[in-house]
């Protein structure tokens, strides 16, 4: 549906490679500095580094998402844009390979209009009446 400017971070009001923080943020309405520290803190748990897919699969799952892969049928035709097009209702995290966003209610929240790039996976909040 359409691309919402959002950039929670208190120090940088730009691109910083913090897309997975911001999403995070977003997606789980909280600040992005505790969106920071938690996810650190579940890397150093793991003794992996807070950006690697076990981390975020880790957290993410311990707060109610649970992840999907898109088709293979095509995955550089299927963009964030049609993502949220598709999914109007909801809590997401799209993971393209290089970039996380939040989606929420039909709208994807970023620094950036990242529309185009391409979701290879997502995380669904499993708990509906939280929408």
């Amino acid at each position: 549906m359409s691309y919402v400017f959002y950039n929670p971070n208190p120090r940088h009001k730009r691109s910083v490679g913090d897309c997975t923080v911001r999403a995070l943020s977003k997606a789980l309405d909280t600040t992005w500095e505790s969106a920071y520290i938690d996810l650190a803190s579940e890397g150093y748990e793991m003794g992996d580094m807070p950006s690697s897919n076990a981390v975020l699969n880790s957290y993410l799952t311990s707060n109610g998402f649970r992840r999907y892969v898109v088709d293979n049928y095509c995955p550089p035709c299927y963009s964030i844009s049609d993502f949220t097009n598709e999914h109007f209702r909801g809590v997401y995290i799209l993971c393209t390979g290089t970039h996380v966003v939040a989606s929420i209610s039909g709208s994807y929240f970023d620094s950036w209009d990242s529309g185009d790039e391409p979701v290879i996976f997502y995380y669904m909040k499993e708990n509906k009446e939280e929408w």
